[in-house]
């Protein structure tokens, strides 16, 4: 079924709307519409802004005037909602909170957000809790095996200037993970770029390529084992799977990496209990978008990760002192 509009309506642009571009605030508006068709519109001069013509990427400003035209809403099914005990789970996962951001402490096996095959992720579960809240946005994304620290807008004043501040490194992120293989030697910064590539079956892999964007990783090792060393690694650049791809340049995969790592270090692991990839975001800093107050913000390890460190503890204690 579809609903028709059978007049133009005129919206207003408030300030949390602006700085958009046009062709986005229409898809947003006009859910249900074909992006083909919306392009129409603004093509035909059938959208105007202020009385005029204006182009997709245009971006609005508070206090504009959007006509939009008579346009049919297909009727969407109602999507499918997240269980109550996922909701539940994720809003007592909740690290910091006030009126423009919140940080959640995401599990690991939860997308960021949903799509190729999961119908939702940590924005729509959020999303379905607050139904009130204008505004929920990503600031950036963790791999899908990835827990930790995971920054959330709820105004666009906000999104934007965290998005400027994450463009130009004023955001600290640092991460824990559990590197294979003897560490040698104090902290090692990894200056490699890399290359996004899509298989044919649509999976991602990432490689050290010259023809990459740049990227730039620090391991600093906390505690090292015979065979393992736990490291705190600091981001300088946010590209795709960048910590995984930098360890496993070093020869020393993240421990439980299925895509980068070592198979049978990842058996063994799992000999030790570890049940997923033991990289874990530990903590964000950054200057708040609205106070300047300097923020920073910890999530601990779960009960998973802290369990494979105490068996690897107790292992070197019965075999010997770790390094």
């Amino acid at each position: 079924m579809e609903n028709f509009t059978p007049k133009a309506w005129r919206l207003a642009i408030h300030d949390e709307e602006a700085q958009q571009r046009l062709d986005n605030f229409l898809f947003r508006t006009l859910k249900g519409v074909p992006k083909g068709h919306v392009y129409r519109l603004l093509r035909t001069g059938q959208v105007r802004v202020n009385g005029r013509r204006a182009k997709p990427d245009y971006r609005l400003v508070s206090g504009d005037q959007v006509r939009i035209p008579p346009v049919r809403l297909a009727e969407r099914p109602q999507p499918v909602q997240p269980g109550n005990r996922q909701r539940a789970a994720l809003e007592s996962a909740i690290l910091y909170e006030d009126d423009q951001l919140l940080v959640v402490n995401k599990p690991a096996g939860m997308a960021v957000h949903g799509g190729s095959g999961v119908s939702f992720g940590v924005i729509e579960t959020l999303r379905t809790s607050r139904p009130e809240q204008a505004v929920l946005e990503l600031v950036h994304r963790l791999d899908r095996d990835t827990s930790g620290c995971l920054l959330v807008a709820k105004k666009r004043s906000a999104l934007r200037m965290l998005h400027a501040a994450m463009r130009e490194g004023r955001v600290e992120k640092r991460y824990l993970a559990l590197l294979a293989g003897a560490w040698s030697g104090g902290e090692r910064i990894v200056r490699l770029a890399l290359e996004k590539n899509v298989l044919q079956s649509g999976e991602r892999r990432v490689r050290v390529a010259a023809a990459g964007k740049r990227a730039e990783t620090r391991f600093n090792p906390l505690q090292t084992f015979k065979n393992a060393a736990l490291v705190e690694a600091t981001i300088l650049t946010g590209r795709t799977h960048q910590i995984r791809v930098h360890a496993a340049h070093l020869l020393h995969p993240v421990s439980g990496d299925d895509k980068y790592g070592d198979r049978q270090v990842n058996k063994e692991m799992r000999r030790i209990g570890l049940k997923r990839m033991f990289l874990h975001a530990f903590s964000l800093g950054f200057a708040h978008p609205g106070t300047g107050e300097t923020l920073l913000i910890s999530a601990p390890l779960d009960d998973n990760l802290e369990q494979v460190l105490a068996n690897l503890r107790k292992t070197e204690s019965l075999t010997g002192p770790a390094n």
